[in-house]
């Protein structure tokens, strides 16, 4: 049994539900999830997006998992989506602008669909089992997963550091100073990541 079967998710974004989507297996998840990606990156048309987006809102109401949870895994694209469509209309026109960010909210909620029903442990496993056949060219599943569940467990910490980082800035009111908050940002993460390095060192996880 692997060693990531317990727990509810590493970011505790996992919405429990009894529905089809949450019982479908996470490796089914994640293959669907590539294929329908592949379809949003080769659509062109506002019709071929149309569909989609209905195909996203279907899953969305038979997952249950609430407008609400999703809406809180999309919120980071509040700031990114408007600096690319800015950036996209400027080089290519207001439709294609508009295509390509509606795309990118697609891919978005996507993959906040497959994390919001999906047990992040269960997420894991299934990539360390689709990994094994791998071994055979030196790669070692268990070792992808063990790197996999650092990245994600690495975002709410760097969120939260980020977080004490704008809130110091708001103390000393420097709020509009890229500077004191990029510096800050970069030195506490540099100091996590020999922080962790350390730790796995000490469990004999560096060879």
């Amino acid at each position: 049994m692997s060693r990531f079967r317990s727990g509810a998710g590493l970011l505790g974004a996992y919405v429990p539900r009894d529905s089809a989507i949450h019982r479908a297996p996470a490796g089914l998840k994640l293959v669907a999830l590539a294929v329908v990606s592949v379809a949003v990156l080769l659509v062109r048309s506002w019709w071929g997006v149309g569909t989609l987006a209905v195909l996203v809102v279907a899953v969305a109401a038979a997952s249950r998992v609430g407008a609400r949870a999703l809406l809180v895994q999309l919120r980071p694209l509040v700031w990114l989506v408007p600096a690319v469509l800015a950036l996209q209309w400027w080089a290519h026109g207001p439709a294609r602008a508009a295509v390509l960010s509606a795309r990118l909210v697609l891919l978005v909620a996507l993959a906040a669909l497959v994390v919001l029903t999906t047990r992040t442990t269960d997420v894991l496993t299934a990539i360390e089992r689709g990994a094994r056949p791998l071994r055979v060219v030196g790669v070692r599943p268990e070792r992808v997963a063990l790197v996999l569940a650092l990245a994600i467990r690495s975002v709410p910490v760097l969120a939260a550091l980020a977080d004490d980082v704008r809130d110091a800035q708001r103390a000393r009111g420097r709020e509009r100073d890229l500077r004191a908050f990029a510096v800050p940002l970069v030195v506490g993460t540099l100091r996590r990541a020999d922080a962790l390095g350390d730790a796995l060192r000490a469990r004999g996880v560096d060879d």
